[in-house]
């Protein structure tokens, strides 16, 4: 069968709807995708590996049922999915088969996706670009000598690229606003309980599954499609009045936004980051928006500080569940849970990983963030998970007056590939990472829902994302402004120059 030729100027939600009316066959649509990925993943590396054959055939047989049904999507490769591979972006991990599906990654399944293949990853979504030494750099469409971002990167260039309207990402600091900013797309965090989190595979909460999409309406009807905690869950958000949808297709009430363009240890950001805020506030004020600058006053360090240290906590359980797992290295290892702060231990990790692929079993940023989790006490630990705490109270009673917080999404614009360089001096490397992502672990800290909006390119015709902090359960009131946004500025028709992708964009057909 051949591919849709008008695949590219839809949307998710558009292309379910000409299935629905049988104007396009789900054939056609897996078609047009596998094309594209012939086409551009040569270029951007978005796509690790994909199931194309076993995808046509879902395409023939698919009932069509769901909300998307028949619509192509591509996972990002940290979702485990029984009998399916995934490596968490890690040489030690090249081999590894999941043996158990998520309540979330079924929910995708249920709302009628056909699912492409995988997406690149940072090493276990790390760090916030994705170039992991197993599978290489993703680059961003908008110019390929720079990172997509992280560490949804793969997802984010495969849908900047034109291959699928839209692609899950997950975010635990980050990693869907991030590169939703890089690839000039829409990028939404919801709140923390907003999404299932059966099997608990972390106990952190600070991340959360939602999607990179180019439209807003996109997000909403992904987020009504997969949304609902499940009975066991720590935190449930409340339940929308309505449905995600429908906000997204009113303009909200008159709202309260403070901005600020300085990062919370006081920092300027790049210029045109800066510039991209201030674009927003003039544009939200010609909404008839109340926009007031205000800063937060919150400990920018003891952000910076904490959060490195729950995230040194979770590297250092990922060594920990990968030594579980990998009987074959008992004999070699003995106590598997010495795993961090044991060099010997390390060392013969690497050895043994070594001698089959040539290359180190975890990457630098890896091995240290577990090395130091494994210096630190449980009172370190609880320290830190009080400062996030005490954060969360803060900005709580902050956006008690603001309904929104409206920030730079990053400090720079995109960077080169290279440039976020893990043989750095530990101090050097840390400072760069606090200092280009500021702002949006806030909300993984909160637990807030937060997205980043598409409305600046700079004078080198590169996106840059203005970054938006809601109260808790407010995707409603989030989803209404980005769509009066994109009403009034819209971004799904500015694509990637190079790529043959379509400049028409029919999203609301």
């Amino acid at each position: 069968m051949e591919p849709f030729k008008d695949y590219g100027a839809f949307d998710a939600v558009g292309l379910a709807r000409l299935v629905e009316k049988n104007q396009v066959h789900p054939l056609e649509l897996v078609e047009a995708a596998a094309s594209r990925i012939v086409e551009v993943n040569p270029l951007v590396n978005a796509v690790i590996w994909d199931r194309l054959d076993a995808a046509r055939a879902e395409a023939e047989t698919a009932d069509q049922t769901g909300p998307f049904a028949g619509v192509p999507i591509l996972i990002k490769d940290l979702v485990v999915e029984e009998g399916k591979p995934v490596t968490f972006g890690s040489v030690f991990f090249r081999n590894y088969v999941g043996d158990t599906t998520s309540v979330f990654r079924d929910r995708v399944a249920d709302a009628g996706f056909i699912d492409l293949g995988r997406t690149n990853t940072p090493e276990f979504g790390l760090l916030p670009t994705t170039e992991p030494v197993l599978h290489g750099p993703t680059r961003n469409p908008w110019d390929l000598s720079r990172s997509a971002g992280g560490s949804s990167g793969g997802a984010a260039a495969a849908v900047a690229a034109g291959v699928v309207p839209l692609a899950q990402g997950s975010d635990g600091g980050g990693s869907i606003r991030i590169p939703a900013s890089n690839t000039g797309l829409f990028g939404l965090k919801p709140s923390r309980g907003r999404n299932p989190r059966r099997p608990g595979t972390s106990i952190d909460y600070l991340s959360v599954e939602h999607a990179l999409t180019r439209t807003v309406r996109d997000s909403a009807a992904f987020l009504d499609a997969v949304h609902g905690p499940v009975p066991g869950d720590r935190y449930w958000a409340p339940p929308p009045s309505a449905s995600f949808t429908e906000a997204a297709a009113r303009d909200p009430e008159r709202l309260r936004i403070a901005f600020s363009t300085r990062d919370f240890r006081g920092d300027r950001v790049h210029p045109d980051c800066e510039a991209a805020v201030l674009e927003t506030v003039t544009l939200l004020e010609e909404l008839g928006h109340d926009v007031v600058e205000a800063e937060l006053e919150i400990d920018g360090e003891l952000l910076a500080t904490a959060f490195l240290e729950l995230w040194a906590a979770l590297a250092a359980t990922g060594f920990d569940l990968v030594l579980e797992g990998a009987s074959e290295l008992k004999p070699a290892v003995g106590h598997l849970r010495r795993y961090a702060g044991d060099r010997r231990t390390m060392r013969l990790i690497s050895r043994f990983d070594q001698r089959d692929s040539g290359k180190p079993a975890f990457e630098p940023f890896t091995f240290e963030l577990a090395k130091r989790s494994g210096s630190r006490s449980q009172t370190d630990l609880l320290r830190a998970e009080a400062a996030m705490q005490s954060i969360a109270h803060q900005t709580g009673t902050f956006l008690t007056d603001h309904d929104l917080f409206l920030t730079p999404v990053l400090g720079s614009p995109p960077v080169p590939l290279g440039w976020i360089d893990q043989n750095l001096p530990w101090d050097e490397f840390v400072e760069m990472i606090f200092r280009y992502v500021a702002f949006t672990p806030l909300g993984n800290f909160a637990g807030l829902p937060a997205m980043s909006v598409p409305l600046y390119w700079t004078s080198e015709g590169l996106p840059v994302g203005s970054h938006v902090l809601g109260r808790f359960g407010a995707e409603e009131t989030l989803f209404s402004l980005a769509a009066q946004l994109e009403r009034a500025k819209p971004w799904a028709n500015l694509r990637p120059p190079g790529l043959g992708i379509e400049s028409r964009v029919e999203s609301r057909k």
